[in-house]
């Protein structure tokens, strides 16, 4: 057990990466090597520890992020191995919201790909300090050199190598230590026995142009280092080092190292990385949050006599524990069998054993510190994005934001004994999955099931007849349609009902115009005087929240509108709620109607990489599918094509670029904006 008030020697990383750079091997080795597994496994064989589920053993692919604990020199670290497929971004989201430094792995050969900028940006957006790892250095057509200009011109970060490859290729066999100026070859092929030495001859001019490259980028985010450098002082490897980490840490430099994991070559050095550059607990800023009476910003540090608060980031079901619940503890301590205020709900749940995880094997644990990572056993109303606190001293900690679906199904059970256990099964997906949804549709009867892609969809479908035995018949995926306004408008809506004895009353005036994109359906009072008495205007919103779930076009889900409450007037005795809330769904509808409403189409961003000879048939398809190319870049021997398409015409697209290019051209493809669809689409859709 590390000692509970060595936060110095803490690291919590994340590996993230583009899907099949390399996350789960490199965490592999890196377990391997710390002595926390003693035999090799593999992603291909379906061995691989951190690849636990069965669906992903089969497909090659990490669907769910998976948590894990190693010691490397008297350092202990934290890891989650992330998915790199975007229909699971979700989990890389919120590990990357509870962590306090990131990994960032890049193939050698396809170098910044388009899940690469994703995460990079999810990465800036939580300030998360990273190292990068070039990955794959034995591969043919890897180059390190490329690689890192892509890194710092399409990522613009202030990025530059700590390290060289030793050799290209298959003849690559180890690396060059760019800040201790030495070389490590490996010299076996488990990569356990390697020695450092002289570097050679012939790369010393390479290596003099790259160190000088790493003191010019240390010394744009550090002062002494620019100091020395401008007067040609000499830069000893400590002082390199101790400016290295300040910079790292405060997100203004990012170092490059470079390795071949499935070849068991330059990870030792990535865990030294680690190590001596990223943050502990201690050297991130306190985190903030608010005073659930007052609003009043307050902040904690990551200190075991502080208050105890915490951020739960992942749900996940066990079958032999029941729910896991994963939090980060951002200061105090919390004990087994104690009660926690979930200060989100506002409700008290009591703790019933406290496990660390390593993959989906857990290891029971009497208490849990501040800056740790663990999972509790026992909370049974406690949600992804709540936060658990001190009863006497509670604060809620910023939330997570989830992206909206984009594709969704009909689900229906064949018996009513799948009833039940259908019920059980979405009730638990959701639970671990925020970017899952569930509805009952009113018109048809089915159930509907919404996720970020096909696969999503598909696993779920999956995981329900495995663990749960649901025999269920399954619509065709469908696109997760939107409606907003093209114009502003207004809207007088009155709800009068008189059947003897008390009746009912509302009157309400709106103003409703449209919105930013990815805004939603925003609400304002602009109520003067009284007219509307106060009590009243929360139904007013309810109401229009309620009619937005399903619009005038179609019945889809409105979304980028500014609602105004502008005038009304109310009946002393007839005026109730349910008149508000429903005067409110009528304005809103007759709003839609007048302000032209119209059906909106998810676009996908899509970058595809083909054989330069299949270019003209890949690009003739795509643009049959309503696709845009934004550009055409050449990267090795092959074409890089980039664009944007609608879902819509996404569908069975892996299977038809298969059969165009031979089964040698890859996707990928994300989620990226709304767009109105076009009339002669429309008529189709209906």
């Amino acid at each position: 057990m590390r000692n509970k008030h060595d936060l110095n020697k803490l690291r919590n990383i994340g590996i993230i990466a583009h899907i099949d750079a390399g996350k789960t091997t490199t965490t592999e080795r890196m377990l391997y090597y710390t002595g926390r597994v003693y035999k090799l496994g593999e992603v291909d064989e379906g061995t691989a520890t951190m690849d636990w589920m069965a669906q992903e053993q089969e497909r090659g692919i990490t669907i769910t992020s998976a948590s894990t604990t190693c010691i490397w020199k008297d350092y202990t670290i934290n890891i989650l191995d992330t998915p790199g497929h975007v229909d699971f971004t979700v989990e890389v989201e919120r590990s990357l919201r509870v962590l306090d430094a990131g990994v960032v792995i890049f193939c050698g050969v396809g170098g910044v790909e388009s899940q690469s900028e994703t995460v990079w940006r999810q990465a800036d957006y939580y300030r998360v300090p990273r190292i990068c790892f070039i990955n794959k250095m034995d591969r043919t057509g890897s180059d390190f050199f490329r690689v890192v200009k892509q890194i710092r011109e399409r990522l613009g970060a202030n990025a530059a190598a700590i390290q060289l490859p030793l050799g290209v290729e298959s003849n690559f066999n180890g690396i060059i230590d760019l800040i201790n100026m030495n070389a490590i070859v490996y010299k076996d092929e488990k990569g356990l026995n390697y020695k450092s030495g002289k570097i050679a001859d012939e790369m010393e001019s390479k290596v003099e142009e790259y160190r000088h490259r790493l003191i010019e980028s240390v010394a744009d985010a550090d002062d002494e280092i620019m100091a020395k450098f401008i007067h040609d002082e000499e830069i000893t490897p400590d002082e390199l080092k101790a400016a290295i980490r300040k910079s790292t840490i405060k997100a203004k430099f990012i170092p490059i190292t470079c390795g071949a994991a499935l070849r068991n070559k330059g990870v030792q050095p990535l865990l030294d990385a680690i190590c001596d550059f990223l943050p502990s607990p201690l050297e991130v800023p306190p985190i903030k949050g608010f005073q659930p009476r007052t609003s009043k910003e307050i902040s904690r540090k990551p200190n075991n006599n502080e208050p105890f608060s915490a951020l739960i980031f992942k749900i996940m079901s066990d079958p032999f524990v029941g729910k896991l619940t994963f939090f980060r503890v951002y200061s105090g301590r919390l004990k087994s069998g104690s009660y926690i205020y979930n200060s989100s709900k506002e409700i008290k749940e009591r703790v019933g054993k406290i496990v660390k995880m390593h993959a989906n094997k857990q290891r029971i644990i009497p208490e849990v510190y501040a800056g740790d990572i663990a999972a509790a056993v026992g909370l049974r109303e406690t949600k992804t994005g709540d936060t658990i606190c001190d009863e006497r001293h509670p604060i809620i900690l910023e939330s997570m934001h989830f992206p909206e679906p984009v594709i969704f199904l009909a689900i229906e059970p064949i018996s009513n004994n799948d009833r039940e256990k259908l019920a059980l099964a979405l009730k638990k997906f959701q639970d671990e999955d925020p970017s899952f949804k569930v509805r009952h549709d009113e018109n048809t009867g089915q159930t509907i099931i919404s996720g970020m892609g096909e696969l999503h969809l598909e696993v779920i479908v999956n995981r329900m007849l495995r663990e749960f035995n649901v025999i269920a018949n399954v619509g065709r995926p469908q696109v997760a349609y939107k409606e907003t306004l093209t114009k502003h408008a207004s809207a007088t809506a009155k709800f009068i009902q008189q059947t003897g004895g008390r009746g009912q009353y509302a009157h309400v005036v709106l103003d409703v115009a449209p919105a930013e994109n990815g805004s939603g359906v925003t609400f304002a009072s602009r109520i003067k005087g009284g007219v509307i008495p106060k009590e009243f205007i929360p139904a007013v919103k309810e109401g229009i929240m309620q009619a937005s779930r399903s619009g005038v076009v179609s019945g889809y889900p409105v979304t980028d509108i500014s609602v105004r409450l502008i005038d009304g007037s109310s009946h002393e005795v007839d005026s109730s709620e349910l008149a508000f809330r429903t005067a409110a769904s009528m304005g809103l509808s007759d709003a839609l109607r007048k302000g032209n409403s119209v059906l909106l189409e998810p676009f996908m961003k899509l970058e595809i990489v083909s054989p330069e000879e299949y270019l003209g048939d890949v690009i003739g398809d795509f643009n049959s599918r309503r696709g845009r190319v934004e550009s055409i870049k050449q990267r090795g021997n092959i074409k890089v094509i980039k664009g944007d398409a609608p879902l819509a015409e996404m569908f069975g697209y892996a299977t038809a670029l298969r059969n165009l290019t031979k089964g040698r051209a890859t996707y990928t493809m994300e989620p990226a904006y709304y767009k109105q669809v076009p009339e002669h689409v429309m008529e189709k859709i209906f």
